[in-house]
């Protein structure tokens, strides 16, 4: 929650009614990770540009109408991976962001994998980085326990999930799960009892079961079969529906999102949908009534192929009661889009678009997305998201 400087009797007054409303009506933020130093060249391949511009992380005030970018730091973080390579403590006072690349003059594409994980103190004015460590090459997705004392981190290079106990919002390096190679884990979620963690594995298609005690990790050899290269995970605020979205293979053919009912043990695919070429941005709203997907379209492949279309597009599913998805309303968005993310009241959607440099706001209201002006970012391009679960 943000503090006024101002101390008046009146200010005073209006802090402690917010501090007495319920946790849906108070203030809150979402915090993009931003790339400065990846590009689409004119292959639509990830290079880095001539001058690489240093990667960020911006802190979004969603309680504002339109949201506001209220800080913006230095923090490294990449494109490369699902746009969920941020999380964002339930209190809001901390934050962690990985970083799957780099920028590397010796490089081919000027662009090398990363390890690099750092911790953030939202608290500070402005915001800083206090802690800094190693996952795996190509660390993407971090999630933290919902106990709030387990953090693993997907490593899509090294075909591993490092693990990391959690302690006074600090970290330290407790141990890693290997999931194979050329596994590729990108994508994770916890369940609500923190017992059990879905990894979904980019490059040999498959969705990985880890049961958690404690420390202890094992790998359930049952994998979950969704769809072609899952991806970008997230699950229902209640806890009983995890989605992914599956990539496929980004040649022109219409890809999925597969449900996955988290209730049953092991949990299992109940459903897979088509919805459109590469669902990259994937978010339940925050009553777990809506999905949105934002989909890239085509737009980070060669134009004139065949899936190639000049915009993106974001849709909002709703989720049916025999756990289907009706698409109940539509928008082009920007080229290359990334994370997808709903305001605490799920009246306002914002999405990130790498190719325009920018992040998105929409109204979502009587079943109709409406454009808003959208949040410009200074040479980056905003690459994932991260909110609070409360």
């Amino acid at each position: 929650m943000r503090h006024r400087r101002c101390l008046r009797a009146s200010t005073l007054l209006a802090s402690a009614l917010l501090l007495a409303a319920p946790a849906g009506a108070r203030a809150a933020i979402l915090l993009s990770a931003n790339d400065g130093h990846t590009v689409m060249g004119p292959a639509m391949t990830a290079i880095a540009p001539p001058d690489p511009h240093p990667d960020t992380l911006s802190v979004i005030d969603l309680s504002a109408s339109p949201p506001v970018i209220t800080a913006t730091i230095a923090v490294p973080a990449s494109v490369v991976g699902p746009p969920t390579a941020a999380w964002l403590a339930p209190d809001e006072s901390w934050a962690i962001v990985t970083a799957a690349t780099k920028a590397d003059p010796k490089a081919a594409s000027g662009i090398s994998p990363d390890d690099r994980v750092s911790v953030i103190d939202l608290t500070a004015k402005p915001p800083r980085v206090v802690q800094t460590l190693q996952a795996g090459m190509g660390a993407t997705t971090v999630r933290v326990s919902p106990d709030g004392t387990l953090a693993l981190v997907c490593n899509r290079v090294a075909g591993t999930v490092s693990i990391f106990t959690v302690e006074d919002k600090r970290l330290t390096p407790s141990g890693t799960i290997d999931m194979g190679h050329g596994s590729g884990p990108g994508g994770l979620v916890f369940s609500h009892d923190g017992r059990t963690a879905l990894v979904s594995r980019f490059f040999d298609h498959q969705i990985s079961v880890l049961h958690i005690d404690g420390l202890s990790i094992m790998l359930d050899p049952r994998p979950l079969t969704a769809g072609v290269s899952p991806y970008t995970m997230d699950i229902t605020p209640d806890g009983t529906l995890a989605a992914v979205g599956n990539m496929g293979r980004n040649d022109g053919d219409i890809d999925t999102v597969s449900l996955i009912d988290m209730t049953r043990n092991p949990p299992r695919v109940i459903n897979t949908v088509a919805v459109g070429q590469s669902p990259e941005g994937l978010a339940f709203s925050p009553d777990g009534q809506y999905l949105a997907t934002a989909l890239q379209n085509g737009t980070n492949t060669p134009k004139g192929g065949p899936g190639w279309h000049a915009e993106g597009r974001l849709i909002i599913w709703a989720v049916t009661r025999d756990q289907g998805l009706a698409q109940m309303a539509e928008a082009p968005i920007g080229g290359w889009s990334q994370g997808v993310a709903f305001s605490p009241d799920g009246r306002t959607v914002l999405v990130q678009s790498m190719a325009a440099r920018a992040i998105e706001v929409f109204k979502f209201e009587d079943e109709a997305l409406t454009a808003a002006a959208p949040l410009a970012l200074d040479g980056v391009g905003p690459a994932a998201f991260a909110q609070a679960r409360h």
